[in-house]
């Protein structure tokens, strides 16, 4: 098994119309510590500036890497395309609009080889989309496994990683527009027993004022297709699942307040 020192690290990136953060992105990614990394990003057909200024940082940095899609086609393909490009140990996810602290790699690997993991994540503070005003701090837990991911959503694609050999290889995201993260999360929790969560707070997720998460009815309609149309639960599992998920995520969108504790 490579050591922390050895371990490579592809960052998964999609891009849409991402002109006003992606800057901010990549340079919070060459400010790591850890230098072993490649960052890989698929443009999911920008309109806007993006394009022009990723491939600024390209020219500049050769771990910086470029792909664009021909179609508009989401963002779990977006991060499925990049994947298939990654030669990495482990594999990470960040959005562009997102932004990892500069120790972020370094601790998270050094926890990932101490606890000898498969899945770790971190806790992370979220911020309003200007970054002018914190909005609190997701406190992760120790550790989940499937059953407890199935009530509450814990690893983000913000701090989530995991070791390709561990996990029997490369997994992707199943080809939905919604909640293929968390659907990414829940197939690599049958493949190993536990993810292991990192308390320290390492990134920083932006809100967007038009993101879907913020729009709670079609997130829960989402949820609820992951249950009964992903994972192919039985009507009054996907039911009890969805109450614990309604609750944990109220008790979520409390700043200062929620802090998930093991089931």
């Amino acid at each position: 098994m490579a050591d922390r020192e050895e371990l490579t690290v592809s960052i998964i990136t999609p891009s849409y119309n991402s002109s006003s953060f992606v800057a901010e992105m990549i340079e919070s990614v060459l400010r790591q510590t850890h230098t072993q990394w490649e960052l890989i990003i698929t443009d999911d057909c920008s309109t806007d500036r993006s394009i022009e200024i990723i491939e600024r940082y390209r020219k500049t940095d050769a771990r910086i890497k470029l792909i664009r899609l021909p179609d508009n086609s989401g963002s779990g393909i977006a991060r499925n395309t990049s994947i298939e490009r990654a030669s990495g140990d482990v594999i990470a996810f960040l959005d562009s609009d997102d932004l990892w602290d500069s120790g972020f790699l370094e601790e998270s690997l050094r926890f990932m080889r101490n606890k000898e993991a498969a899945i770790v994540f971190s806790s992370y503070r979220r911020a309003s989309e200007d970054l002018s005003e914190e909005l609190g701090v997701f406190v992760v837990p120790a550790r989940v496994d499937y059953n407890s991911m199935l009530k509450s959503c814990a690893i983000s694609c913000l701090t989530g990683m995991y070791h390709v050999e561990r996990c029997g290889g490369k997994v992707f995201m199943p080809p939905i527009r919604k909640r293929q993260d968390y659907c990414l999360w829940l197939t690599l929790l049958k493949k190993t027993r536990y993810a292991y969560g990192l308390p320290s707070v390492l990134a920083t997720y932006r809100v967007r004022s038009d993101s879907v998460s913020r729009n709670k009815i079609k997130a829960a309609q989402y949820q609820w297709h992951v249950y009964r149309k992903i994972e192919d639960l039985p009507m009054v599992l996907a039911g009890y699942y969805f109450c614990h998920y309604t609750i944990k995520g109220l008790l979520k969108n409390i700043p200062l307040i929620y802090n998930t504790k093991v089931a």
